[in-house]
Parts: structure tokens; C-alpha cells; sequence
């Protein structure tokens, strides 16, 4: 087709990733656009039938917002804003600049390329959630943005049949459902229906079940081998801290690209400070929160080493780690929960945890798998492969980062399976084709902003331009993609081997801003957009208003040739 423009466009999924995508396309004039999801309103996680009670995010506001959409200002006093807030600004996003694109209510079966002479590329099917009617529908390019947190997992031992076999009566939920489970409570069914309640796991879901089921009054208990670190703060951070470099540079990347970056994770000194203020931040953090060092809260993933990590700000008098301090949330940890048993739990150690109910908050497994088969994904490039015994060689190549000297004991390397995605967007294999991306797959702390850039990355790489800096060729694409596996593994250990490859395609945590500007720099754009002089640059704040004319940028370069 010789305008890219006019061929049609599916994206798969409706959260902030998809949406954003859409808006990007239908700026750059792709004239056949459509959005699938099988939820009834938009936003993903922040869709209304998936947000539940006490549900808010980690971000402060203005972080999670799009160029085009004020965020409207936060209900909560210290900026932390909600889930109802962001379903709110999902939704008027979408009915602003997306009406009549979205089709609601379609569960994607199965993603394929076509294969009749003529046909588009890609045939996707779905079933009509309401009446179970399937069809198949055909599109030139794909956008896949089903995000990592659509499909819940559910350890085998855990399941609600396991619990059946052993003849536990309770309820068994996942905390994906845990909306419609609170609505119940909201009409005022709490302790007649639930009964004691066991929790599940230790990240931001299982925290905020328990804590909504605390302040109902229902005996909780959790149930966590490891809880997530996090930081607090008795009063909130300056901008230009929280805002700004600061901590990214504080974490290294692949390539250091600053003298202050190379001193901080190159030298004996610098490495010092690094894990001094790192020290000092979690500790800080403990002690806003109250944890004592006896307490199941100290338990927590590396906030250096990890990405396991929620920013609780200010914290609420009647939040988890408050209401686990007064003893309404009883904590069982480190333990791990081996079965069921006709009145609960029974833990690894032989010990059980009486419950009427219990939530999984167990995590999340790949949205990509289940409609993806074998054939599709391998000439795609879609799924994690061993790593290149020459790559992992490669690994060495850091050695001289101090900062990551003495890492966490984790699993060999050849165990840590390889991404096959370029730049965490385009699988290696499809690269030549232009006609797949992914938007959504890179784990960072600002999803907005990432989001965004990545779309325009997207909708260049759709349209051909030729600034846009690629890979020469597919293999290139996947020594890129297999170079920056072998970072991930030394950069967080182990940490490839549980996270779903749906959301962990990069995992630019801490270095989101380094990130972002290596996506700038493929199209030949200005990066370092905060600004400052050679002492300030750290501590600028980085405002969403630094991307807002990225189309006008792009349009100039595209006639520049």
C-alpha cells in the first residue's frame, strides 16, 4: 500500500497505552483506526469494572496524563491520585478524542497473519463477550497493547479446584475480581458473606485488599514470603527531587551517557554515594512508616536490586502499612502458602491460617500467550529464547560498574530467558515488515510520559520515516534485543525469571528518562528536554509539556528528508 496512512490499524487493548497509541495514529493522519478490548468502558486497569475502593497509584499528579488532556487537580490534599480519578480521566480522554473507534465487549482469541492472496495482514479473532458469537476481523497492522496485568495467575496448589479437592468450603477469588467482590461489601454484606479473610501475596493489590477489608472491620490476615519496599515520606518530596533525574541517576544504565553517571557507577566513591542516599531513602522510608526492625514489613524486596517498589508518599493513617502497625491487618511472614485445608490455609512450614475467604493476589501471567499460537509467535519473534552462549559473555561488559558489584544470589544466567523484542516494541524477527509494534511492554515509573513517546516512535516506525534510526536487519534487531537481556540480568537479578514478558520487554524502572531519550534520539529529536547547565540538569523537573509538539518535530524532520 503506498500511503501508510490509509491501511488499517488495530490496537489490542484500551488502556492508557492503546489509547494513547490511537491518538498518536489519528494525528499523523492514519485515516482506519480501531481499538479492541473486552472490557464495556476504557482504561484498562483503570477501567470502571476493574477499579476497586482505596484503589490509588504511584505516581504524583500530572505524571499519569496525556499532552492533549489537562489531569484535573488531585482530591487527595497530597497529590496522590485515585482510581476512580484515573478512570475519570481515561474516560474523558477517550470521549474527547476517540469516539466511535473503540469496539467494546470482544474478547481477542487468537491474533494470526493472514494468508489469502489479497487479504490484509492480520486476521483477529474474537468473541462477543455478551453472547459468545465469534468473528473475524481483518486489519493491515497491529498494535498490541494488552498490558501485563489482564490475566491473572493462579498457582495450580492454589486454584479453586485445588481448593475443592480438599474440601474447603470458602470463596476463592483472584484480586482482579476484587471490584465486584467490594460492591457486595459496599451494600453493607461484609462479615455475614466473607467471614475471615486470608490475603495472598505481598504486592500494591494484596496491600490494598487488606487494607479496604480492615477498615470494614473483617479479620484479615496476609500470607507473604517477601512484601514490596516502598517509599514514604512525612511530608512531601520537592519537585526536584521526586520530579526530575535525580533518582534515575542514582540507578545505573546501560550506557552511561553523563561524567556524573560514570562517577556515581564507575567509581569506589561514587558507588559509596549511591548506596548511601539508596540507604538512607529506604530507612527514611522505614522510619515514616513506623516499621521497626522485628517487624514483617522489613521484609521487603531490594529497592535497589528490584522493581518491586510502590511510592506511598504521605501515608494515610488508615493505609496498610498504618493499619498492619495497629495490629487490624495480622501479617504471617516470611511463609508461603503450600494448600488448602477444610477451614484454610496450610503453609510451607505445617502451620494453618484458619479463613472463610480467600483473596489471591497472586500476580499476573503473560496477556500475550493465549492468543499467540506457536507458529505465529516464532515467525514474529514474540516469545523469550535461551540466551546466545556468545551473549552472555557479553555481561562482562559492565564489570565496571561498581555500583552493581556484589549483586543478590540469583539463578544462572542461562536460566534467564531473552527478550526477542527491539527496544521492548518490535519483535526482532517482523522488523523489516513494519506492520507490528507493541506499546506498553516497557516497565517504567512514568507510564504517561512513556507511553506517549513510544507512540510516536510507533506511528514512525508505521509510516516509513526515514530518520527513524533502525537495525539494518532482523538479526541486528535481535543482538540489540539480546544485549539489552544480558544488561537486565545483571542489572536485576533474577528478576527475568517471574516477570511476564507482557510488561517486562525492558524494564526501564529507575532509567525511564535515559530510556525515553534513546527512543528521541532514533527520530532524530532533541532529548535531555528538562534542561539545565552543567550543575542543575540533575534536579529540572520533567514535565509532560517537553514532548507536547513531538508531532510538529516529527513533520519538520520527515521534510527535512
Amino acid at each position: 500500500m503506498s500511503d501508510p496512512r490509509a491501511s488499517s490499524v488495530v490496537i489490542l487493548g484500551s488502556g492508557a497505552a492503546g489509547l494513547i497509541t490511537a491518538y498518536t495514529l489519528l494525528q499523523d493522519g492514519f485515516t482506519n483506526v480501531t481499538v479492541i478490548t473486552r472490557d464495556s468502558t476504557p482504561g484498562g486497569v483503570w477501567a470502571d469494572e476493574r477499579i476497586y475502593p482505596g484503589l490509588t497509584i504511584n505516581n504524583v499528579h500530572g505524571e499519569f496524563r496525556f499532552c492533549a488532556l489537562q489531569m484535573p487537580p488531585a482530591r487527595d490534599p497530597n497529590g496522590r491520585l485515585s482510581g476512580s480519578e484515573m478512570r475519570d480521566y481515561m474516560q474523558k480522554f477517550t470521549a474527547t478524542y476517540l469516539q466511535d473507534i473503540i469496539l467494546y465487549g470482544l474478547e481477542i482469541l487468537q491474533v494470526l497473519r493472514s494468508n489469502g492472496e489479497g487479504d490484509p495482514g492480520w486476521t483477529i479473532k474474537v468473541q462477543v463477550v455478551k453472547t459468545g458469537e465469534q468473528k473475524a476481523l481483518k486489519f493491515d497492522r497491529v498494535v498490541l497493547c494488552t498490558g501485563g496485568c489482564s490475566r491473572p495467575l493462579v498457582p495450580k496448589e492454589l486454584s479453586p479446584s485445588a481448593a475443592k479437592a480438599t474440601s474447603f468450603k470458602g470463596r476463592v477469588f483472584h484480586s482482579s475480581t476484587f471490584r465486584s467482590q467490594s460492591n457486595h461489601l459496599e451494600a453493607g454484606n461484609n462479615e455475614s458473606m466473607l467471614g475471615d479473610v486470608a490475603v495472598i501475596g505481598g504486592g500494591k493489590s494484596a496491600q490494598d485488599a487488606a487494607a479496604y477489608l480492615a477498615r470494614k472491620g473483617i479479620k484479615v490476615t496476609m500470607v507473604f514470603e517477601t512484601v514490596d519496599a516502598f517509599f514514604a515520606v512525612s511530608r512531601p518530596l520537592p519537585d526536584f527531587i521526586r520530579r526530575s533525574r535525580f533518582l534515575s541517576l542514582l540507578s545505573p544504565h546501560s550506557t552511561l551517557d553523563s561524567r556524573l553517571e560514570r562517577f556515581l557507577h564507575t567509581t569506589s566513591l561514587g558507588s559509596n554515594i549511591t548506596h548511601f542516599i539508596w540507604k538512607k531513602i529506604i530507612a527514611g522510608s522505614f522510619a515514616a512508616a513506623g516499621v521497626t526492625d522485628h517487624s514483617p514489613l522489613k521484609n521487603t524486596h531490594d529497592a535497589f536490586w528490584g522493581i518491586r517498589i510502590n511510592d506511598e508518599g504521605i501515608l494515610k493513617p488508615d493505609g496498610f502499612h498504618k493499619l498492619v502497625n495497629a495490629g487490624k491487618i495480622k501479617v504471617v511472614a516470611p511463609a508461603r502458602v503450600a494448600s488448602y485445608s477444610s477451614d484454610g490455609l496450610v503453609l510451607n512450614n505445617g502451620e494453618k491460617v484458619r479463613a472463610d475467604t480467600v483473596v489471591l493476589a497472586t500476580g499476573y501471567t503473560s496477556s500475550w500467550h493465549p492468543i499467540f499460537d506457536e507458529t505465529t509467535s516464532a515467525n514474529l519473534g514474540l516469545n523469550r529464547h535461551p540466551p546466545d552462549p556468545n551473549i552472555l559473555k557479553a555481561e562482562n561488559e559492565w564489570n565496571n560498574y561498581v555500583s552493581l558489584q556484589s549483586p543478590p544470589h540469583t539463578h544462572p544466567s542461562h536460566e534467564q530467558w531473552a527478550s526477542s523484542v527491539y527496544r521492548g516494541i518490535v519483535p526482532a524477527n517482523n522488523l523489516l515488515n513494519k506492520d507490528f509494534a507493541i506499546n506498553g511492554a516497557v516497565f517504567t515509573t512514568n507510564n504517561g510520559y512513556a507511553f506517549e513517546v513510544m507512540a510516536h516512535w510507533i506511528s514512525s516506525y508505521f509510516l516509513g520515516d526515514k530518520n527513524l534510526k533502525l537495525p539494518s536487519s532482523p538479526e541486528e534487531a535481535l543482538a540489540h534485543a539480546d544485549r539489552n537481556s544480558a544488561w537486565l540480568r545483571k542489572r536485576y537479578p533474577g528478576t527475568l525469571l517471574w516477570a511476564n514478558e507482557s510488561y517486562s520487554s525492558n524494564l526501564a524502572f529507575w532509567t525511564w528518562p535515559q530510556t525515553i531519550d534513546e527512543l528521541l534520539k532514533d527520530m532524530g529529536l532533541a532529548t535531555y528536554r528538562s534542561g539545565g547547565n552543567w550543575l542543575t540538569w540533575p534536579f529540572k523537573v520533567i514535565e509532560l509539556t517537553e514532548i507536547e509538539h513531538l508531532k510538529e518535530e516529527r513533520d519538520a524532520m520527515r521534510k527535512l528528508g
